[in-house]
């Protein structure tokens, strides 16, 4: 692949505009790939942290967990939950003792680690505005007395869309999809703009990845052909994935 970034494959990468983005585009950069940051979330917090009656607290993000720990939410007194390693890190860093992780990093995953031991239980939720309600279901389910805390809502960044215009004119040609929401809100914007059949038209040529099966559905289900889904929810497993496929072409 040449490293010329005239001619390198154009890769949109959605995520949050921070050390998160600033790793996304070196990680492609290093694989001779023209990145096209592009936040499609942007975190506004509630001011609220969560509750302190649970026996277990999940939490489902590292900004989740840097916002409870601002709030100077303690974990002393419940089992703390991550979702998956990058949350996990991020609690331990906060100070926090993380006594589980899941097998597998998403909202069905917590539920089968946690539905033989939450009978009974009260079972606190901490999250973002846009949680899957599998969570909050599965664990119901299992018995447990669950409530959710609103910690943040994620929303469309000022300024995003460069990547949709460039899937309009069929100049995209890798998309790093790493939740159902960057793709609602990358849709959205192309709504706004009365481009989606040309961006799904983009699309249709282009690399799609997606981080997990619940972003692959939701992808698939408003239009959006998805090429790859890594084996681990992990970034860098997505980009790799994508590259590789580019790479082939």
């Amino acid at each position: 692949m040449t490293s010329d970034t005239e001619s390198a494959p154009k890769v949109a990468v959605f995520r949050p505009d921070d050390e998160r983005i600033e790793d996304a585009v070196e990680l492609l950069e290093e694989h001779d790939v023209e990145p096209v940051p592009d936040p499609m979330l942007a975190v506004e917090p509630t001011g609220t942290e969560p509750r302190s009656d649970g026996a277990v607290t999940v939490l489902t993000s590292k900004t989740g967990v840097e916002l409870a720990a601002e709030a100077g939410w303690e974990s002393k007194d419940t089992q703390f939950v991550a979702i998956g390693p990058a949350t996990a890190d991020a609690a331990e860093a906060a100070g926090f003792d993380v006594d589980l992780v899941p097998e597998v990093y998403t909202s069905a995953g917590l539920v089968n680690a946690l539905e033989d031991s939450v009978d009974g239980e009260r079972v606190e939720v901490a999250r973002s505005d846009h949680g899957s309600p599998t969570l909050i279901q599965g664990l119901t389910d299992a018995g447990a007395y669950v409530h959710e805390t609103v910690l943040y809502e994620l929303v469309i960044p000022d300024g995003a869309g460069e990547s949709v215009a460039l899937a309009a004119d069929g100049a995209l040609d890798g998309a790093l999809f790493t939740s159902s929401l960057t793709v609602k809100h990358f849709l959205s914007i192309a709504a706004d703009r009365d481009v989606e059949a040309a961006v799904r038209d983009g699309l249709e040529s282009a690399v799609v990845g997606a981080i997990g099966s619940p972003t692959a559905e939701t992808a698939a289900a408003a239009g959006v052909t998805v090429s790859i889904v890594p084996e681990s929810a992990d970034f860098a497993a997505l980009a790799r994935a994508v590259v590789g496929e580019l790479e082939s072409h």
